[in-house]
């Protein structure tokens, strides 16, 4: 399929997407907040500027879109058109976001990853990150939570 807009046209949108404040972020930072928990945001000094920091837990918090990140749910799958630009892309951010899952573990960091899908049901995924955050985990994950089977997405 031909893209119906200019390369300069898709640039420009492309750009408006927001690295940090998204919309599922901002779920999580609300039922965490309601919930009670404190904590920081975007902490440039740690590899990766994790969206939640809860220092006094060692705690980092990654919330990820699922289509960005290559998450295996029905969000993340990769467009038809294009695919020699979206593969490697999206190998690339996977590559990235494992090497600082490294860097912070190997500088005495947790970390969790929060998938956008996971935020269908926002309570579970609240339980995940809670009980991540009781916990002394050092790897987590929230899982898909819609209602489409992981081998149908």
């Amino acid at each position: 399929m031909v893209d119906s807009i200019s390369n300069e046209q898709r640039s420009r949108l492309m750009r408006r997407v927001k690295r940090s404040n998204t919309k599922p972020e901002m779920i999580v930072r609300q039922l965490l907040h309601a919930r009670g928990w404190r904590y920081r945001l975007h902490v440039k000094s740690l590899p990766g500027t994790p969206d939640i920091v809860f220092p006094s837990r060692r705690a980092a918090l990654f919330v990820n879109g699922c289509f960005w990140h290559g998450h295996t749910c029905r969000l993340g799958r990769l467009p038809s058109s294009r695919r020699e630009f979206w593969v490697p892309k999206i190998e690339a951010n996977r590559a990235r976001d494992q090497r600082k899952t490294d860097q912070l573990l190997a500088a005495g960091w947790r970390v969790m990853t929060i998938w956008q899908c996971s935020l269908n049901k926002p309570k579970v995924a609240l339980e995940d990150v809670e009980t991540f955050l009781r916990t002394a985990i050092p790897v987590a994950e929230t899982v898909a939570k819609d209602d489409t089977p992981r081998d149908k997405c």
